[in-house]
């Protein structure tokens, strides 16, 4: 049976990148670096899983003769930079996309766990579920964040982890991403994936997730299908999720 849902995050959970590249721009300015990441370059960047990885990328890429120097003002760059993402997103300026609240809402209704799965720092994950679930206690039962995993992905080691911790195997869940990268990743951890385009992967190959959809879509506002298997109305429920599922384990048995 389907008993967990895991969910990356910057991208798939919330439109998150562009809120990660202005929070980079005004770390830099801040610290008087003269550095400007622009979208188009910031693209480019985004193919380096990890903000503290991209970060050290750009600069052996883009200042070698310095790189030694920067090396030691990396934690301080990426720990201002991580502050003023969450000033940014408790600002309202990140809502969630389309179709994740209700599906979320609709798994905890009928007892399927739920989990993350991501790259980005637990401070980064923690304020978005602050700012979008303020009830209280958060909605996901497993958090696997940032630095917990010896491998970034594409590596299947976060999803490794977040399986492990749920209790569940790669067979009882599904698990949702937005990148050729994280796509990579889940599928090498055993986990089927669906797949939802977000403003800095429209580029990106959804080679091997079984359904590809501009987002999860919303009764009143139905998503566009990409590829894969079609979801009635163009929403992604629970119950159509279950449905695919206990179909799939009937063709496997």
């Amino acid at each position: 049976m389907l008993r967990a849902l895991i969910f990356d995050v910057d991208g798939t959970l919330a439109e998150t990148e562009d809120l990660h590249r202005q929070a980079f721009n005004r770390a830099f300015g801040t610290l008087g670096l003269p550095w400007r990441w622009e979208p188009p370059l910031y693209a480019d960047l985004l193919e380096v899983m990890g903000g503290k990885e991209r970060l050290l990328h750009y600069i052996e890429t883009f200042h070698p003769d310095e790189a030694a120097a920067l090396r030691g003002r990396m934690p301080e760059i990426h720990d201002l930079k991580t502050r003023l993402y969450g000033d940014l997103v408790e600002s309202g300026a990140l809502g969630l996309r389309p179709g994740i609240a209700r599906l979320m809402a609709e798994a905890r209704a009928e007892g399927v766990k739920l989990a993350v799965a991501t790259t980005t720092s637990r401070p980064n994950v923690d304020r978005l579920i602050q700012v979008n679930f303020p009830e209280g206690e958060g909605p996901f039962d497993v958090i696997a964040s940032g630095d917990e995993a010896a491998r970034k992905k594409p590596a299947p080691d976060i999803f490794e982890l977040a399986l492990r911790r749920l209790g569940v195997a790669a067979s009882e869940a599904v698990a949702f991403e937005d990148s050729a990268a994280g796509i990579r990743s889940a599928l090498d951890a055993g986990l089927p994936v669906i797949a939802t385009r977000s403003r800095y992967t429209e580029r990106h190959r959804l080679d091997g997730a079984f359904s590809a959809v501009s987002d999860l879509g919303e009764p009143v506002s139905p998503h566009h299908h990409i590829g894969g298997l079609a979801w009635p109305g163009g929403v992604v429920t629970l119950t159509a999720l279950k449905e695919w599922h206990a179909r799939r384990e009937e063709a496997a048995a």
